[in-house]
């Protein structure tokens, strides 16, 4: 049972454990200690974050935890979760940090860790660093540190004796990833003449993402890009994508683009204001790949919440889904494991293995764009054919987390519910792996039916477990 770390990294109140000074500061100590101890020599870490107040914070105790370890910090600054991954990676940084809670409200916080090939950490290497900072000398000291390490801790910004090359700013950070997105789509692309709407979540793509979008061309009007501190994901971005929807009515053009907090995801809004989740994505770029020659196994890796349609649509053109669990993590390690190039989620989380690994929501805008301009595609035209199988996702706060499956009252209740949808339908019920809630998906042909499986769920699991009122 993980005690840090969820589906995403690690998650919590700002300032509160495990996003407490003290906790912080140990994290980053034994990042660097675990990586001294495989790599050898001093960590080279690079360090960004997302727009909430609690940021420079967070990301100041880590870089002190690294330091005190004998590592080197290069700050990023307000940088998108999959640009730490990609810069990790091009520059040889032994790890990437990313200050975010992606898409929760801006008193939460988190923090991701990515290896030097730009990927998750493995399980392993979480429990590792969960022992260290849970077990380990001066777990239980609410200082965490001497009052000597302490006092010196401000003096890590100006420590460059370490030995490799030189420091790289905030700007070249950036500037490095800008142009490994361009070069994603080849030097012969253009969005010349496309016109688009973008949702920035007054999050991290606040910068990153017009000046992207109109380098490669694009009429680009960015909305939700004036970030505070406290107004990150507030009635924006990819969880309320409805303001964009009615923009891009407005401005009548060709699309919209919603991201996260952090940008790891994306989804689309057609012409007519038509929000379109990750499916339809895995589905365009499924096609496109597959006419090129270059999906892998005819197949594609989605998760257990992927809908009956895209199931169906696929099979239709002679590709496999795969399912994974919840979480792009899983999601990349069976690409990796099955040697697949495409996967993704239905909340966004988009990857393209030949190029990232991680999911990317400014590179799946980018490449949607392209794929739309070179096959000539009308998205709402398109968009306009498909027919989700009803689908309803419902939370239920929770106070304890007990096995569902063998929970005496919940664990027969789900067996039974699958039993009534039988083959024309499908149920999961599983904890969230971010907030305190169990999340219900049900979908099947009858949109009635669905909705009284969940509400009968909802109500049990409620009973059993869920928060008092």
């Amino acid at each position: 049972m993980k005690r840090l770390f969820g589906t995403d990294g690690i998650r919590g109140v700002a300032g509160m454990f495990p996003l407490d000074e003290a906790t912080v500061v140990r994290i980053g100590r034994a990042l660097a200690e675990s990586l001294r101890a495989t790599r050898g020599g001093p960590p080279r870490v690079v360090v960004g974050r997302d727009t909430r107040e609690s940021g420079p914070a967070i990301e100041a105790s880590l870089a002190r935890g690294v330091v005190e370890a004998g590592g080197r910090v290069d700050l990023g600054g307000v940088l998108t979760t999959p640009a730490i991954a990609c810069v990790t990676r091009l520059v040889g940084y032994d790890a990437g940090l990313v200050v975010s809670a992606s898409h929760n409200p801006y008193r939460d916080n988190g923090i991701k860790i990515f290896s030097h090939t730009g990927e998750k950490l493995s399980d392993e290497t979480e429990a590792t660093i969960e022992r260290s900072v849970l077990d380990g000398p001066g777990a239980h000291d609410p200082g965490g540190a001497s009052p000597s390490r302490r006092a010196a801790a401000p003096a890590w910004r100006l420590d460059h004796a370490l030995p490799g090359p030189p420091a790289l700013d905030e700007a070249q950070l950036a500037e490095r990833y800008l142009a490994w997105l361009l070069s994603a789509v080849g030097p012969d692309a253009s969005l010349r003449g496309t016109s688009i709407v973008i949702d920035c979540a007054n999050g991290a793509a606040c910068s990153l993402a017009p000046e992207l979008f109109r380098r490669a061309g694009a009429t680009v009007a960015a909305i939700h890009d004036q970030p505070d501190g406290r107004n990150i994901n507030e009635d924006c971005g990819s969880l309320y994508p409805e303001r964009l929807a009615a923009e891009v009515r407005r401005q009548k053009v060709r699309a919209g683009l919603a991201f996260d907090g952090d940008a790891d995801r994306c989804l689309l809004v057609d012409s007519t204001g038509r929000l379109l989740d990750g499916d339809y994505v895995l589905y365009l770029a499924a096609r496109d790949l597959k006419a090129a020659g270059r999906l892998r196994g005819n197949a594609v890796v989605g998760t257990v919440m992927s809908n009956l349609w895209l199931d169906r649509a696929l099979r239709d053109e002679g590709i496999r889904l795969l399912r994974a669990p919840v979480g792009d993590k899983y999601v990349l390690e069976e690409m990796q494991r099955g040697g697949y190039v495409l996967g993704g989620e239905q909340s966004g989380h988009i990857i393209f293995l030949e190029r990232a690994t991680t999911g990317d929501g400014l590179l799946t805008g980018l490449l949607v764009l392209d794929l739309l301009r070179r096959g000539g595609i009308d998205l709402s035209e398109w968009a306009a054919s498909v027919r989700p199988c009803p689908q309803v996702l419902v939370n239920v706060p929770v106070r304890a987390r007990p096995p569902l499956d063998s929970h005496p009252r919940i664990g027969p209740a789900i067996r039974d519910e699958e039993r009534k949808l039988g083959d024309g339908g499908r149920l999961l019920v599983r904890y969230s792996g971010t907030e305190p809630k169990a999340r219900i998906m049900v979908e099947g042909e009858s949109p009635q039916a669905v909705e009284q499986t969940a509400a009968r769920l909802k109500a049990i699991i409620q009973d059993e477990i869920g928060q008092e009122p």
